[in-house]
């Protein structure tokens, strides 16, 4: 069985993607057998005959170079993009924790790490109507440990802070922070980070430029010990 890491963020449109390519590539590249996991994914495209592609999937999957069969990576793929919750009322196809269950533990019965990417904000509702589905409670039934993606300009210390309380609150284990959009050496962003290092206790345990292609200061042994 793996060692797994869910990549959860301070809202949409962060750049969890981009960070979880970012982990996978540096693992896959450490010589480690590396996979990409995502309960829910909306906001995709049609191919020429109408299926959809799992785009942060295949975003992740070319990035980091991984071996990993698309359709492995996502059992629920959406064309609309809206929260999961509302892609599959309208979509008709709404996620059954059964299912997300198992076909994680399909793939992490085959690879070593699985980085797993949740979808918005750790309240994100990936299902309400048939079967109410938090993300949260994915995190819980996989018993996972986090990363928080967050952006590095104005705003984010109030994300940060909130985000890691109400995942204390939850008893969500929660290794620390990622920032992405990081400009070195800005008044502001590294004042960010020492902010959100002192008001939630949790360590900045990397700093992401805009066109990086590795996560700096944070090597694959050092990653990996986050996995669990």
């Amino acid at each position: 069985m793996s060692r797994n890491l869910f990549v959860t963020a301070t809202g949409t449109e962060i750049g969890k993607t981009y960070v979880a390519g970012l982990i996978a590539k540096t693992l896959q590249e450490a010589g480690l057998k590396a996979a990409y996991y995502k309960a829910a994914m909306s906001g995709n495209q049609r191919r020429p005959d109408g299926t959809l592609i799992p785009g942060d999937a295949l975003f992740v999957k070319e990035f980091a170079h991984l071996s990993q069969s698309l359709e492995s990576m996502c059992p629920y793929v959406y064309e609309h993009a809206v929260s999961p919750h509302l892609a599959s009322r309208l979509e008709g196809h709404p996620v059954s924790m059964e299912v997300v269950e198992k076909s994680f533990q399909k793939v992490s019965c085959e690879y070593d790490y699985v980085v797993v990417e949740g979808s918005g904000g750790i309240t994100c509702p990936l299902g309400y109507d048939e079967e109410p589905i938090q993300l949260e409670d994915i995190v819980r039934r996989l018993a996972l440990p986090s990363v928080m993606v967050a952006d590095a300009g104005l705003g984010t210390i109030n994300g940060v802070v909130l985000t890691c309380e109400y995942m204390k609150q939850k008893e969500l284990p929660l290794e620390g922070i990622i920032f992405n959009n990081f400009h070195a050496g800005d008044v502001m962003e590294e004042d960010n980070r020492r902010m959100c290092e002192e008001m939630t206790g949790l360590p900045v345990l990397a700093c992401v430029a805009r066109g990086d292609r590795a996560l700096p200061g944070l090597e694959a042994e050092k990653l990996a010990a986050l996995f669990d």
